[in-house]
């Protein structure tokens, strides 16, 4: 677990520690498990009176052919909240304003100043209790009337794909997320990911840890 927690890949686990590579990708799925209840469990909405959240949504992948503008990959809708830094990444089907409305009010509290970009699915944000303010992307970055910008999300965008293996970003998404989402928790409260890890696997049944335990060493 502590080479997961260092972003060791599966290649550098199997070298140093002579575990077959399924055993390693069943340690990894089950750890990303134990994260994600912890973060569905222990997630506070972000924002509130007087706070200000950008939302934006970003497409996880790679140019097809390495040219043009399409992009073959995973949507990810995320926020975050300027005042501390916390934030949300979901994974997304489509980019309607029926899911990325929905997420907002799931993980938005209500009076909170969202901005976005001038995407179509926020136009009735502002319907649903929030300050809602754009920034159009065509023509600024930061627009020149209110002040808002995108670009604390942006780079939280910039260090998420970053956290992301170099192969295989076809993989379990929620659990890449989770991983994520881990760290930036543990950072501000100056918590070792490792021991906070070692904490929440403390209060789990070792009943459950069978599934991961079918792998071998190599002789």
């Amino acid at each position: 677990m502590y080479e997961f927690i260092r972003r060791s890949s599966f290649a550098q686990i199997h070298k140093e520690l002579g575990i077959f590579s399924q055993a390693v990708a069943d340690w990894r799925n089950y750890a990303s498990d134990v994260l994600i209840d912890y973060i569905v469990v222990n997630t506070e909405k972000l924002g509130g009176e007087g706070k200000t959240a950008e939302v934006d949504e970003s497409k996880i992948g790679k140019r097809k052919y390495n040219r043009g503008h399409f992009v073959e990959g995973q949507w990810v809708f995320g926020g975050v909240e300027r005042e501390t830094g916390c934030c949300f990444l979901v994974a997304v089907h489509d980019r309607t304003a029926e899911t990325l409305l929905g997420l907002i009010e799931s993980w938005i509290e209500p009076g909170t100043t969202v901005i976005s970009d001038c995407w179509k699915s926020y136009e009735r944000l502002s319907e649903r209790g929030y300050n809602h303010l754009t920034v159009n992307h065509s023509l600024e970055f930061v627009d020149s009337e209110t002040g808002a910008h995108t670009n604390t999300i942006e780079v939280t965008w910039r260090h998420f794909k970053a956290s992301l293996p170099e192969y295989n970003r076809r993989g379990r998404f929620e659990g890449y997320i989770a991983w994520f989402m881990f760290r930036k928790i543990c950072f501000p409260l100056k918590q070792d990911p490792f021991i906070k890890f070692l904490d929440l696997v403390r209060n789990i049944n070792w009943a459950d840890w069978q599934i991961v335990l079918g792998g071998g060493v190599e002789e």
